[in-house]
Order: structure tokens, then sequence, then C-alpha cells
């Protein structure tokens, strides 16, 4: 049988919710009003088999409240939220998903893999193209607060260069064995925020998160650098360049917010009770003072279970678990059963690239089978929302 035809006997969507998550929905039902923030994770493809439940979510569900929304991304996640903000977010979110599964690096005869050179400037001719003419409706959604996370490097991480980058990962690596906010001393999260509405000058939206878990900065986005910062949080090193010097914010080299936030496992509860290291005053003192109010919710459409702090933390199961960070999340993810009816029996990821090279009509025709099917992600959650059975809410 096909991977279509058995996935009709298999439930796609997983839900899980923190303890204060479980008893709000368990009151409340869940209703689009009492989200607060959407965090996007990194992960490069898998984010491809969220494309219909943001469509869902931003183009059908969402549009059923009015109270602004936060938008937390790194990565992937980044050019999600961002493409959220965009007029028409459907459309968007089309072009998103076709642009993503199309985007090709010509192999020449003997090479395994594409420069990072190459890379770097393919993709962000592509995300200049995307957003061209349209970085105004991001920065000013009359809802939707966009907030792009990148990864700054200190010290040897200070530029990019050919010896000095691979040490400064090695002592990054070791340095977050022992303890992950020491990592800081290598490589610091810097976040760039939409400007405050109706503010000309160089305040920010607060976060949506505390910072006291890690070496943190907030620069204010603007149409000066939207495009460089959104192409920093996807540069995975190595991969891709390092971005340098972005406008507005402090000098060195930016990669990947998946390094130091992978999957966004971060303190939304706490939003925003301490003082951050600005380069812009963002802070709003009347959320600062008051605690996450219990019927705020964060919804977090995920690719897995785990919310992993950051990327050099993929293998530290130990830090793989929930913590009360995660106490007003409900998340969303597919059931690990039904991605074995995926093409590969896997998500699209970026080990794709290198398994079909030069062969993009095959590349292209797994994940777009894979996108199609996530379809059924959607359907469940919306079926859910018009019938809430706690019975499929899992503890996170």
């Amino acid at each position: 049988m096909g991977c279509a035809y058995i996935a009709l006997f298999v439930q796609a969507l997983h839900i899980y919710a923190g303890p204060v998550a479980r008893k709000t929905l368990a009151r409340n039902g869940l209703q689009p009003g009492a989200i607060r923030t959407i965090p996007a994770a990194a992960g490069g493809p898998k984010g491809l088999l969220l494309g219909a439940l943001d469509r869902f979510i931003f183009g059908e569900w969402l549009p059923r409240s009015t109270q602004p929304i936060d938008l937390v991304g790194a990565s992937i996640g980044g050019w999600r939220m961002a493409t959220a903000c965009l007029n028409d977010a459907v459309a968007a979110f089309d072009r998103l998903e076709h642009d993503y599964i199309h985007q090709h690096y010509e192999l020449p005869p003997g090479q395994k893999r594409p420069s990072a050179a190459m890379v770097s400037e393919l993709f962000g001719d592509n995300l200049r193209a995307f957003y061209g003419g349209r970085v105004d409706e991001v920065l000013h959604h009359p809802r939707y607060r966009l907030h792009i996370v990148t990864s700054r490097g200190r010290h040897l991480l200070r530029t990019e260069h050919g010896l000095r980058t691979p040490v400064g990962y090695l002592g990054a690596f070791v340095t977050n064995a022992v303890r992950r906010k020491a990592m800081g001393a290598w490589l610091e999260r810097v976040v760039f925020s939409s400007p405050a509405m109706g503010d000309d000058g160089a305040a920010c939206v607060p976060l949506p998160f505390a910072t006291d878990d890690y070496r943190t900065r907030q620069v204010r986005l603007s149409g000066a650098n939207f495009n460089l910062a959104l192409q920093a949080s996807c540069s995975i090193p190595f991969v891709l360049q390092a971005v340098h010097n972005i406008p507005g914010a402090p000098p060195g080299a930016y990669w990947d917010g998946g390094i130091t936030d992978y999957h966004l496992h971060l303190n939304y509860p706490a939003a925003p009770r301490n003082a951050i290291d600005s380069v812009a005053t963002c802070v709003d003192p009347t959320r600062a003072s008051a605690p996450f109010d219990h019927q705020e919710l964060v919804l977090y459409p995920h690719f897995q279970k785990a919310v992993v702090p950051g990327w050099l933390d993929k293998r530290l199961t130990w830090r793989h678990h929930a913590t009360h960070h995660l106490d007003t999340m409900l998340l969303l993810a597919p059931n690990p059963e039904w991605v074995k009816t995926l093409p590969n029996g896997k998500l699209p990821d970026r080990t794709d690239f290198t398994r079909y090279g030069n062969d993009l009509a095959a590349r292209v025709k797994v994940w777009n089978a894979a996108c199609s099917a996530s379809e059924q992600l959607a359907d469940e959650f919306a079926a859910w929302l018009e019938r809430p059975s706690m019975a499929r809410v899992q503890a996170l």
C-alpha cells in the first residue's frame, strides 16, 4: 500500500500542553484570543511539514481574534514568522513552501556539497526577491510583533575565519556541555524585534520571554537590517557564511539563531520581568511588572515533542525535557508513527540535499508529497478545535 493510504489509518497530530495551559484548556477549550506568543523553531526542511498548520492558523483561525501576538522565530522559523506578517499570509506561505522546496545549488562533478559562499549568495538573493517591496508589511503589521533570533559570535567568533571559527565552535561545544549559560562567552543571543507601534526612534516591542537564562541583546528591526537579520538567522555555520556588521546592531559575525535557541525553549511565563543588555530601549514596564496571565498561551506548531534549548544540545538528551518555561505552552507535533508513513519514513531534512544531489526533480517530488500529507495535521487540529477533547491532550 502507498504512504497516503496507510496514513488514513494513523492519527497525524499529537497535542501536548504544559500544566498551566492544560488547566486553561480544560476550563475554556482553546480560543484564538488566548494566544499571546507563537514560536517557530530552527530545523531547516523539517519546517515544511508545518506549512498546512501555518496556513490554517494564520489564514483562518487567528483572524477570529484581535489581540497582539508575538511571533518568535529562528532560522526557517524566522522565515515562517516573517511570512505570517505579510498581507495575504496564506498565499505568502504557499510561495515560501514552493521557493524552499525548489531551491537548488548545482554541484560541479565530484563535489558533494556547494560552497558556503555559493549558498549564502543564492539564499540572500532569494530572500530579497521574496520580501522585495514588502518589508514594511512585516515591520508594521497591526497585530503581529516579529522577533528574529540570531547568534552573534564573541572573541574568537567575532569574525568568520578559516581557523579561528572551527576552534571557536569547539570551545562553544565544550563550554555548552558543561553549562549552557556559560556558552555565552562564545556566542550571545541577539533578537531583532519589530519597532514599537507609532515610534520613529530606537524603541522596539518588548520581548515575550525573560532573558536571565542566557546572554541576550535586543535590536530594533528596520528596513536597513531586515534582510540581513533574517539571512543571519538562517546562516548555519560552515553551510552558509556568517553575516557581518548588521546595521543598528553590535559589530561582529552573526549566525543561525538555532545555535543559541534551536527550539526556542524560552522562559515565556516570566516575560519580560528582567532588564536585558539592550542596544535600544525596548522593555515595556507595564508588562515587565506583571506575571504572565494564565489565560495567555504560547501556541507552538513544532515537528517533535522535545523542545531542545540549543543546537549544541541535540545530543545532550537530559536537556530535552520540558521545564517550567513551557508551563503555558500548547504544542502541536506530528505523531512519530505517522511520520513513518511519509516518503523515506521521515520528515524532510538537510540530508536530502546530499541524498538527491543534482536530481532536483526527485527531491521536489518527495518534499511535495510530504507537504501534501501534512494537510492531515491541519485538518485534525481544526476538528479538535471544534470538539476539544482533553483525552487528546498529553503532558508536555
